[in-house]
């Protein structure tokens, strides 16, 4: 290690032995951590103008550091800095780099702070972008989920409970229940993010410090909407990221969910839709196959982030206040969590509008489930039959087409009126899918009028 960089280490002075390679290698940070960079330098440019404005460093230092910091921005954009092991983490080897610089005055850059609040204030900075990157992202996959609604609104689908055929429903509203369920992450986030952009910096290493620091000053710097009030909590804090994980794996969870509909649908079974060939693969020994691979990965990945935030939570839960060297294990999980859910809402978002709806497919699957029963059993509610009763009397109709082999609707009159005398030749309106879906015209229901007006609505949410 260079003189330089042992000057680095603050800590290294009380030492009298070298860490070894071992120890280094399982101590460092900055082959993954070094992607909060920018936050890193963002968060000391706002730093650096607050200690000279609260006379702690002269004017030409903070100069000094915001050329250095300008000039290690430009190395690290174009892949010429380099990242030292020894340096531990980003932080350090900013700092070093600075240092080497512009000298003393990168050497007064870390007065009043420690590295506890400082990554505490950069793991926010970072996320807060990349939450905003996030929230950018859900939107878009919603819009491709209302442009696959709207295109399919008239299209019956047999709707499913216990995946067996229950009821006919609209596709678009089928559809329309994912956005719904990313509307819900959209709000998640947006509330995650305000607990994310609250301000440690000012905190040091537990106790806060004795100089005369102007934590507002930076927290409008960085445009934070909070101070984080407590000292200890403030660098011991990682619900932040705990929150944020769990929101992620909840959307990843809906995700999952239509990854499984997607697949199923494109089985040949049912052969509800088809997918684009550029998101799926092929067989290297079965030369029939189309495999919904984006999917199915996407399944997989959900239980990734899932498992990430397990990891979170198992780290948190045993660590006394304040800071513990556990807490360098909150980046990755983290890390891979952002990547995950990044990467698969701009796909989905794409594969989405891709998909191809067998329309004759999904009626012909909906008429062979008795889907209309419940409307036979309304009938004859109106018509003043006790819903029980009128529930047990379809039973029987239904147990009667199934011996015949047909569909309710294909039971001649007389036999229906035979279960009950009050059905009359208008049931058949009742009986058909289309009766069906339109009869169901209520807030929130399956006909197409109402699907069409929760398409409005959103898009108008959206736009």
């Amino acid at each position: 290690m260079s003189q330089l960089d042992k000057k680095s280490q603050a800590w290294s002075a009380l030492f009298s032995q070298p860490m070894s390679e071992l120890v280094k290698r399982y101590t460092a940070s900055v082959d993954f951590d070094k992607r909060l960079w920018r936050a890193d330098i963002q968060g000391s440019l706002a730093h650096a103008d607050m200690l000279a404005a609260q006379g702690i460093i002269s004017l030409q230092d903070v100069f000094s550091i915001q050329e250095g910091l300008a000039q290690i921005t430009k190395e690290i954009e174009q892949g010429t800095f380099e990242w030292k092991l020894d340096l531990e983490d980003v932080h350090l080897n900013i700092e070093a780099r600075l240092t080497q610089l512009v000298g003393d005055a990168g050497k007064r850059l870390h007065t009043g702070r420690s590295r506890n609040d400082q990554v505490a204030t950069d793991v926010r900075l970072w996320l807060r972008d990349e939450i905003d990157l996030i929230l950018a992202l859900l939107v878009e996959l919603q819009k491709s989920l209302l442009d696959v609604a709207e295109r399919h609104t008239d299209v019956i689908l047999p709707g499913f409970t216990h995946l067996q055929v229950a009821q006919p429903v609209s596709f678009g509203h089928h559809m329309m229940a994912y956005v719904e369920m990313f509307t819900r992450d959209e709000e998640r986030l947006t509330d995650v993010r305000k607990r994310v952009n609250r301000l440690p910096l000012g905190a040091a290493a537990l106790a806060g410090t004795s100089y005369p620091l102007d934590r507002d000053h930076v927290r409008q710097a960085l445009n934070m909407e909070g101070l984080c009030q407590n000292s200890i909590d403030a660098v011991s804090d990682r619900d932040f990221a705990i929150e944020f994980c769990a929101a992620a794996a909840v959307a990843m969870l809906h995700i999952s969910r239509l990854s499984e509909e997607l697949v199923l649908w494109m089985n040949q079974n049912f052969g509800f839709i088809d997918l684009p060939d550029r998101f799926c693969t092929g067989s290297s020994i079965m030369p029939q196959k189309k495999n919904p691979d984006v999917p199915e990965l996407a399944r997989g990945k959900a239980g990734r982030v899932v498992g990430h935030l397990m990891g979170l939570i198992t780290i948190i839960k045993g660590q006394p206040l304040a800071y513990n060297k556990d807490n360098q294990e909150d980046k990755e999980p983290l890390f891979d969590t952002v990547d995950t859910l990044k990467d698969t809402l701009r796909i989905f978002a794409e594969l989405v509008t891709g998909i191809e709806v067998k329309p004759e497919a999904m009626e012909k699957a909906t008429l062979k489930g008795y889907a209309t029963a419940t409307d036979l059993a309304d009938y004859l509610v109106k018509k003043g039959l006790p819903f029980r009763d009128a529930h047990e009397t379809v039973a029987h109709a239904v147990k009667a087409a199934i011996s015949h082999q047909v569909d309710l609707s294909e039971l001649p009159l007389n036999v229906l009126q035979q279960f009950n005398p009050a059905i009359e030749k208008d049931v058949y309106d009742v009986l058909s899918l289309r009766g069906s879906l339109n009869t169901r015209n209520i807030l929130g229901g399956t006909a197409p009028s109402q699907v069409r007006a929760q398409i409005a609505r959103h898009r108008a949410r959206l736009s």
